[in-house]
């Protein structure tokens, strides 16, 4: 008995030689939506599963985001003990950060059902980037089901090369761009934007923006074509209404209203904020729950309250233009911040902006301590790291500290993107492995911004050659469609209760770095306009007070930083410095304190060698030996020579490392000499001067021409 799986497919041309086809119906068929994805040899499958029931006591919607990339799809085995795919590397998180931050606000409001989305690439191609096509996957999948789900939406990435954009560009073309970003949309609004860029314009970025959103349009399109051919297009799920809460909401915001208004405009700090706060949503709960009240209704009460709170604040803000710390709309917290603050490390910041603090240090390291990274497509090194934490404490609280969380993670890579764009690429310049650690140890909004100031400062502190400073911000929204408020350097509650998160990061010479969620409908590109102007406005004026304090890297690095010289040496003495089995190189690096590493050219002609070491003088030793070692002896030079043996005939010396040749006994003296008993011994220095090289590459060495030659017997 044959089974007939009938598949589904549109298709769009994407105009730039690529052709992407989404297809349903016949992998994943017990998902409530399943597509393949195909782009060239890449293809992933998106799977999307939604519980039929609600989750009990849930205040959040339940979604989850999971993307993996199998080895098998590239051919490859994975690395490591287990040879399987396990955790999530930081890039896979990323990309599921990428879909979940676009997807998320086109549930409905209190669709609390388990769901759960999961992309896996099963093909891949080393020149189609999979990143900006996981959300178009993801979001065809729940098209194509009966998950309530607003509409289509799809990401593209953008670059500008030469001054023109381009939309998915492939893997070998990114070398060129100037600007690159992910932009998320609907068929109407622009959802999420992240990238990074060389200090381009603000204008620059919003035209990159429109030119994505262009292609996105068309992405929406054929998710609904699809939808239609397959019969899903008008299928939606029932699910149980929630009862009608407006009459509460109006009787808890006669009660309470006033009282929360006069809590957000007194100015408060976040804790005693808080806990004012708190106090009004235990009176509401002790005049709207009895001890009848069924736990349903309860809940009702405290999502009422919390209705209530937050439009009561966000009218303060629209109708009063003032905030819940009392700044003005586009004022940024008060700033302290200063550098060297910890002694071991080789570099150290603390900033502090407002109840937002980071503490940030910088290790410079050498090869060795570079990062590996193992995927689809191979393994590949970095030589600058950032690490985020944030733990519990800094927003005062507790939880157990299981590992960096995927909002670590993302955090971490904003700022790590906005850092490299201003650190030389030169390892002449800048040879170390530099990692930077930001540890939040307070928290109210913006501490991803917090650590690109401090890690920027900290990087000067340690002498690292950075270009300038860089400096970022969060912006803020608030909008209720006539209405909108632009606020700058948000606060925690600001970001939780407003309509976008738009951080910014920059230089006095344009922007490094972006990351953009919007959660209403209809925001202008007026409005964005405005928004990227002010935040210009503000992070000129932290990076101005950032340099109050640094201006430029230290002219050397701190006394107890390692030392890293590069020599280049011809590769016919890569041996001679190895030596049999490692021999030389070992010895180099016990006598010298230091570490060596050789590598040899792609074209084979030369050596490239790497000291390291924290002695300053191991390291100038190292260098002397390495460097006599790779020299070409030169006829006319004179050298300190070490006397190797004694012959009848004369003495070997060495003149180099590894390099001896024969002091014969006729050009010791002027005077005529029988042998070199009382002359010179073993482990005797004389200086000595090459005058000549035989066709052999045998050395004529004379110690005689460099002394006084005696006058002629007169006849």
């Amino acid at each position: 008995m044959s089974l007939n799986l009938q598949a589904f497919s549109k298709s769009i041309d994407l105009g730039n030689g690529q052709t992407i086809t989404l297809e349903t119906g016949k992998m994943a068929r017990q998902a409530d939506g399943a597509i393949l994805l195909k782009c060239n040899n890449l293809a992933m499958l998106a799977t999307v599963v939604s519980g039929k029931e609600p989750r009990k006591d849930a205040s959040f919607f339940p979604l989850s985001v999971d993307y993996q990339e199998k080895f098998a799809g590239a051919g490859r085995i994975p690395g490591g003990f287990l040879k399987r795919e396990s955790r999530l590397s930081d890039y896979e998180i990323l990309i599921c950060r990428l879909v979940d931050r676009a997807i998320r606000p086109l549930f409905p409001d209190g669709y609390y059902h388990d769901t759960q989305v999961i992309i896996s690439l099963v093909s891949a191609d080393k020149e189609v980037l999979p990143d900006a096509l996981a959300a178009f996957a993801a979001s065809a999948a729940l098209v194509c089901s009966d998950i309530p789900f607003a509409e289509p939406i799809s990401e593209v990435r953008v670059v500008r090369i030469d001054g023109e954009f381009k939309v998915n560009p492939l893997r070998s073309e990114l070398e060129g761009a100037d600007l690159e970003i992910i932009v998320a949309a609907t068929n109407d609004n622009i959802m999420m934007v992240e990238g990074e860029m060389d200090e381009v314009s603000e204008e620059v970025l919003l035209n990159a923006m429109k030119f994505g959103h262009d292609h996105i349009r068309k992405q929406c399109e054929i998710q609904n074509e699809l939808a239609k051919a397959c019969g899903k297009f008008d299928l939606v799920r029932e699910i149980a209404e929630k009862p009608s809460d407006d009459e509460l909401k109006a009787k808890i915001q006669e009660f309470i209203g006033q009282k929360i208004y006069d809590i957000a405009s007194n100015a408060s700090e976040k804790h005693e904020r808080k806990a004012a706060l708190k106090e009004a949503k235990e009176a509401v709960k002790a005049e709207f729950i009895t001890e009848e009240t069924d736990d349903e209704t309860a809940d009702l009460v405290s999502q009422c309250y919390s209705k209530v709170e937050k439009h009561v604040i966000r009218e303060m803000v629209l109708n009063d233009r003032v905030r819940l710390d009392g700044r003005q709309l586009d004022e940024v917290r008060g700033l302290a911040m200063e550098i060297d603050v910890l002694a071991s490390p080789h570099g150290s910041a603390l900033f502090t902006r407002g109840e937002t603090q980071s503490l940030t240090t910088v290790t410079l390291g050498s090869k060795d301590d570079e990062k590996m990274h193992d995927n689809v497509h191979g393994m590949y090194y970095d030589r600058f790291l950032l690490h985020y934490n944030f733990p519990a404490f800094s927003t005062g609280e507790t939880k157990p500290m299981r590992g960096p969380s995927r909002r670590e993670v993302g955090h971490g890579n904003l700022a790590q993107r906005s850092l490299r764009k201003v650190l030389p690429t030169d390892l002449e310049v800048n040879p170390y492995t530099v990692r930077v650690v930001s540890d939040i140890l307070e928290s109210n909004g913006s501490s991803s911004m917090a650590t690109v100031c401090a890690g920027s400062l900290a990087l000067m502190d340690a002498g690292v050659k950075v270009k300038t400073g860089v400096s970022g911000i969060a912006m803020g929204l608030i909008s209720d469609g006539d209405r909108y408020a632009i606020l700058s350097d948000i606060l925690g509650d600001e970001d939780h209760l407003g309509d976008m998160d738009f951080k910014v990061t920059g230089t006095v010479n344009g922007i490094c770095a972006c990351q953009m969620d919007i959660k209403v409908d209809g925001l202008s590109y007026e409005v964005l306009t405005e928004a990227l102007e002010q935040s210009k406005r503000g992070r000129l004026h932290i990076l101005e007070q950032m340099n109050e304090v640094i201006s430029e890297p230290r002219e050397d690095y701190k006394d107890h930083a390692p030392r890293i010289e590069k020599l280049t040496i011809d590769s016919e003495f890569i041996g001679a410095i190895i030596g049999p089995g490692g021999k030389h190189i070992q010895e180099l690096q016990r006598e010298t304190g230091t570490k060596v590493w050789i590598e040899e050219s792609e074209d084979g002609k030369h050596g490239y060698v790497t000291i390291i070491g924290t002695e300053k003088a191991g390291v100038v030793s190292a260098v002397s030996k390495v460097k006599g070692i790779a020299a070409k002896p030169e006829i006319g030079e004179v050298y300190d020579a070490v006397v190797k043996s004694i012959m009848p005939y004369g003495a070997f010396v060495e003149i180099l490392p590894g390099k001896q040749g024969l002091l014969h006994i006729s050009e010791v003296s002027w005077k005529r000499i029988e042998d070199l008993t009382g002359v010179m011994d073993e482990g005797d220095v004389v200086k000595v001067k090459l005058i000549g090289i035989d066709n052999q590459k045998r050395m004529k060495l004379s110690r005689k021409v460099l002394l006084p030659r005696p006058p002629r017997k007169q006849d």
